[in-house]
């Protein structure tokens, strides 16, 4: 959690505020009580009345609105001290069908967050990535990619503004909304077989609770232009599927291979082999620090980096692998699978 000497009767927009980890950030927010005002921008009328209900709070403030349209960002962004950018277009198949809504979004959305936060003289900005950014082979992960690089440029471009731009990226988070647990649930519940893409696909694991973790350690730490990376566990798809279904009570699961989605990798990346060399280790983080070089490349005809030779990308495949039942343990201490669970066994 933030603390309280952050945010102290600040103001905080969250955009994309009524996703899974927007209404989570929103309620720890609110929940810690040192908060002025928690502004929540989104395009949907129904999640927010939803999420108006559920947080039950007077700090929290309501605005309908699109990270695509200028004027209502800018709105949004009036008073507003601090900025958790949220909001995207996260699935795979839609933005390879349509790659165009994706660039929208998740580029000229975002560019639009960041100069209105620096208009409006907005403290810190932290940008929301992805592993799918990395060697980026679909459109979402493009998009994604150009996301970053619009809020590093910002960062490189302004040395002298007094917003903080930052990033964070990581890999797939468990239970959150069209995630691949609560499918493996639900077929489950329907004694249906649990369909896999590709049994040996290998997936970084984070709990939606580590992923805040991870924006408000940037939030407290970033300088303009880092961006921020958790280590973490990965697991096969087909280890994960036999996981849940183990969770639930099922010792062998039916498994079914459906074959790979579009777009869809073996395994994810979170840090190329050149951003690995520059990163700092902060325990449970690597801090990626803004690659400030300037135009002039010539400087760099006579000189190169010999030390990029000497790592490797951090990958799914690399990090730690996690066993069946480590990862029945990592999926049952969920929140939300205890209380898939529950109301299961009612």
């Amino acid at each position: 959690m933030l603390e309280a000497t952050d945010l102290t009767d600040g103001t905080v927009l969250v955009t994309g505020g009524t996703g899974s980890f927007g209404s989570t950030i929103a309620r720890q927010l609110l929940s810690a009580g040192h908060v002025g005002q928690v502004r929540i921008l989104s395009r949907d009328e129904a999640k927010q009345d939803d999420l108006r209900r559920w947080l039950n709070n007077p700090r929290a403030r309501f605005y309908v609105g699109d990270v695509r349209d200028y004027r209502s960002v800018d709105d949004a962004m009036r008073g507003v001290d601090y900025v958790f950018h949220a909001a995207a277009l996260k699935q795979v198949p839609s933005c390879e069908f349509f790659p165009q809504q994706a660039v929208a979004t998740n580029v000229q959305g975002s560019d639009n967050v960041v100069r209105a936060a620096a208009e409006n003289g907005v403290r810190s900005v932290v940008c929301l990535s992805t592993d799918k950014a990395v060697y980026p082979i679909n459109a979402m992960g493009m998009s994604k990619a150009l996301m970053e690089k619009v809020a590093q440029a910002f960062a490189r471009n302004h040395p002298d503004s007094d917003t903080v731009v930052s990033v964070v990226r990581y890999g797939n988070v468990m239970y959150s909304r069209g995630s691949v647990i609560p499918l493996f649930v639900e077929q489950l519940r329907h004694g249906k077989p649990l369909t896999v893409t590709d049994p040996s696909m290998t997936r970084f694991l984070m709990s939606l609770q580590e992923s805040v973790d991870l924006v408000t350690y940037a939030f407290t730490n970033a300088e303009p232009g880092d961006l921020f990376v958790r280590k973490a566990p990965a697991a096969t798809i087909a280890d994960l599927a036999r996981a849940v279904a183990s969770a639930m009570g099922y010792s062998e699961p039916d498994i079914e291979v459906i074959g790979t989605r579009h777009g869809e990798k073996v395994y994810e990346v979170l840090l190329s082999r050149e951003e690995r060399a520059r990163a700092s280790d902060e325990g449970d983080y690597f801090r990626v620090p803004l690659d400030g070089r300037s135009l002039n490349y010539h400087v760099f005809t006579d000189q190169g980096q010999r030390d990029v030779l000497l790592q490797d990308d951090y990958t799914s495949h690399n990090t730690q692998r996690l066993t069946v039942d480590e990862t029945r343990d990592l999926v049952a201490a969920l929140p939300e699978m205890k209380r898939a669970l529950a109301d299961w066994r009612s």
